[in-house]
């Protein structure tokens, strides 16, 4: 019996424990959402400086403290409100973290994860926080976060000057580690990019981060962007896939990458072409702006290189510049891109000097490109039969080779070279000098991308004079009589041309007097 009262006492003891247990942690619970909520405000105004305001908070027992809230936000300094900057520095749309005990209630607080969803976190313009500019003694940070895991952000970047938009950087998923005031942060990154859509993976380290000046924030890593889907850009078509690394500070990011495209093509022809390249390029990532310092590229078996920028534009989108040299290429390669027809018009060894220049827009990129250049083509085949039949033809009566004229005549070598403009589907030759065995031809004229529409007036220059072009040796004879009122600036003949389409689309030569 003495024994069953002990042991009743003893289970009295331990409930009155528990209870004490219990109503213990009830207090610890009540006083923990106020504790938790002042340390957030507390270490958060410290380090900014500012005002911070924390709509909900909510607190409960998980193996830990479990803590859920939402409606931050961290507004800028005082200096930079009275310049006209109120929009929040930080705003979070909710958060949650997980800390033990001891890590929540003894400084520095210890968190091991912060899961955050719909960050925004917003630079002012550099004018803005010059004019707000004062040496500041911040507090320390008086809390150590092991990871924090941002979902569904965004970075915008204010900007000063009038004709660039703010620059935003949509981040779909950040994974940042071992976040300290004066150290870089590790992080893992995927970022949505908009044009062309697909997603780019990078990790590296970022920071710290330079309050006063963000662009002075340090920056690299490694990026893979995957399934990048060009059709986005109207007029172009294709996946690209790109691998590349970075560093620098945010204003200047110095970028190495490769790129592949197993499918490019433009809509003025929707011919497919591989199309791979090699850059370096310094990025401004405040406004978007780049310098393509080298471009190392080869369509289909054709190497070229180009140097250029492209410049953000506000409320259109960027303008894209650049030069390009195709020392020795195959000028299959690039008719295959830009003209509907097939197979090209004519093969050959192209030397090409261009700028390229692709204007902001929402119409296709073949109406909003321009290209200017001149070239040289040699080794020139024509793949119309026609074609090649009447400048093998040609070739022989401008040497006066009458005897020989017979369809199937073997294929002459020529070269030819001009300056052009492209632009708006059109080609136009301002100069087309064509040079082949026995004269050569000097003509100027356009040609529409999609071979119906060719327009070219001109002059041909043979050694031959015009009675020996014929065949017929009594036509020969008559024409004797006009070989004088062609024969001109030490030539046999000078005879004025003309090239234009036919209905069916076939070339239609004639004179032109």
């Amino acid at each position: 019996m003495r024994r069953g009262r002990r042991g009743r006492r003893w289970l009295a003891i331990a409930l009155l424990a528990l209870a004490g247990l219990g109503i213990a942690v009830a207090v610890v619970l009540a006083r923990a959402g106020p504790i938790v909520k002042g340390r957030v405000v507390e270490t958060l105004g410290a380090r900014f400086g500012s005002e911070v305001q924390l709509d909900s908070l909510a607190v409960r027992l998980d193996g830990g403290i479990a803590v859920t809230g939402g409606g931050l936000r961290i507004y800028p300094e005082d200096e930079l409100r009275a310049a006209g900057d109120n929009e929040p520095v930080i705003a979070i749309r909710e958060f949650a973290f997980e800390a033990s005990l001891a890590g929540l209630f003894f400084k520095p607080t210890h968190v091991r994860q912060v899961r955050v969803r719909g960050l925004t976190i917003h630079v002012p313009p550099a004018d803005v926080r010059r004019r707000a500019a004062r040496k500041r003694h911040l507090g320390k940070v008086k809390m150590r976060v092991d990871e924090i895991v941002c979902d569904d952000s965004q970075l915008v970047i204010g900007t000063d000057k009038p004709d660039k938009d703010p620059r935003v950087f949509w981040l779909k998923h950040v994974v940042l580690r071992d976040l300290g005031p004066d150290a870089a942060w590790p992080y893992d990154a995927v970022l949505t990019n908009p044009v062309p859509r697909g997603e780019i993976h990078a990790t590296g380290t970022f920071g710290p981060w330079e309050m006063e000046d963000p662009g002075k924030s340090k920056v690299e890593g490694q990026y893979l962007f995957e399934k990048a889907d060009l059709n986005t850009i109207k007029g172009l078509g294709g996946m690209l896939r790109s691998t590349g690394s970075f560093d620098g500070r945010l204003e200047r990011i110095g970028v190495r990458g490769k790129t592949w495209v197993p499918d490019f093509s433009l809509d003025t022809a929707n011919h497919a072409m591989p199309l791979t390249t090699e850059f370096q390029a310094i990025v401004d990532g405040t406004s978007g702006d780049t310098v393509l310092q080298e471009i190392d590229a080869q369509l289909g078996s054709s190497r070229f290189t180009c140097r250029g920028a492209v410049v953000d534009v506000k409320g259109k989108g960027h303008q894209i510049d650049v030069t390009t040299d195709v020392p020795e290429g195959q000028i299959g390669d690039f008719l295959k891109l830009a003209v509907k027809q097939s197979p090209s018009p004519m093969t050959g060894v192209l030397e090409l000097q261009a700028r390229l220049q692709i204007a902001p827009g929402k119409e296709s990129v073949s109406q909003r490109m321009t290209m200017t250049g001149s070239f040289g083509l040699r080794e020139i085949h024509f793949t119309n039969a026609e074609i090649e039949d009447k400048v093998d033809l040609m070739s022989l009566r401008a040497q006066g080779r009458t005897d020989e004229l017979r369809p199937g005549a073997p294929d002459v070598h020529s070269r030819m070279t001009g300056a052009f403009t492209m632009g708006k589907g059109r080609l136009t030759f301002s100069r087309l000098d064509y040079a082949l065995p026995g004269g050569d031809v000097h003509l100027a004229g356009s040609y529409t991308l999609d071979g119906r529409r060719y327009a070219f007036e001109g002059k041909v220059r043979t050694k031959a004079e015009i009675s020996q072009m014929v065949a017929s040796k009594w036509k020969g004879f008559l024409l004797k009589a006009v070989d004088p009122f062609f024969k001109k600036h030490g030539w046999g003949a000078e005879i004025p041309v003309k090239v234009t389409s036919g209905k069916d689309g076939r070339p239609k030569f004639g004179f032109r007097f």
